[in-house]
C-alpha cells in the first residue's frame, strides 16, 4: 500500500516542528554531545543533517526539529524513521536537550507525530528504548505504546514497544 508523505511542518500549543536546515548544525552537535560520546565533528554533523533533508523524498518519513513557540529555541527533534523498523511500520524517535526534560515537550511533540503518522495511512508504529531510559518509557506509555519484546545488540538490551494506529 502506498503511503502519503508525513506532514513536514507540525504545530502544537507550545511547539513548532519543521524540517532541518544547515543552520541547525550547532544545536544538533550540542544535543548529540549530551549523549556522552563527545562532540561530533562539523563534517559528520553536516552529513547527518543532509541525510535528514533527503529522507522524506525516499521514505515519506522525517525527523523534525522542535522549537518552542514562545522562545523560538531549538530543543530537540521528534519524528518517524525507518530506524530498526520499516517504512510501512516506522519507528517514532525523539531526543530533547536535558534542560527541557520533565516539561511535557516530548509527549506533546510525539502526540503530533502520531497524528501525522495516522494521516499517512500507516497502521502501526514502533519505538525502541534502552532499559535504563525510564523517562522515554513514561512518554511512550502516556501515548498508548505497549511493550512487545526485548532484543539484544552490541549496547545491551533494547525494549521494543508498539502502538496500533487503526
Amino acid at each position: 500500500m502506498p503511503y502519503t508523505t508525513m506532514p513536514l511542518n507540525l504545530e502544537t500549543t507550545r511547539l513548532t516542528m519543521r524540517p532541518w536546515t544547515m543552520s541547525d548544525a550547532d544545536d544538533h552537535r550540542a544535543l548529540a554531545a549530551e549523549r556522552g560520546d563527545g562532540m561530533p565533528s562539523i563534517e559528520a554533523n553536516r552529513r547527518v543533517i543532509e541525510a535528514q533533508l533527503s529522507t522524506p523524498a525516499r521514505t515519506g518519513l522525517a525527523l523534525l526539529v522542535i522549537n518552542r513557540r514562545d522562545v523560538g529555541d531549538f530543543i530537540g527533534y521528534c519524528g518517524l524513521t525507518v530506524g530498526r523498523a520499516s517504512a510501512e511500520e516506522p519507528e517514532i524517535a525523539y531526543e530533547l536537550f536535558r534542560r527541557v526534560h520533565g516539561q511535557g515537550y516530548a509527549t506533546e511533540a510525539a502526540a503530533a507525530v502520531i497524528d501525522a503518522a495516522i494521516a499517512t495511512g500507516r497502521q502501526r508504529l514502533w519505538a525502541t528504548v534502552r532499559t535504563w531510559n525510564a523517562p522515554s518509557f513514561r512518554v511512550l506509555e502516556k501515548l498508548g505504546f505497549e511493550r512487545d519484546h526485548v532484543s539484544m545488540d552490541d549496547r545491551g538490551e533494547l525494549v521494543w514497544l508498539t502502538r496500533s494506529l487503526a
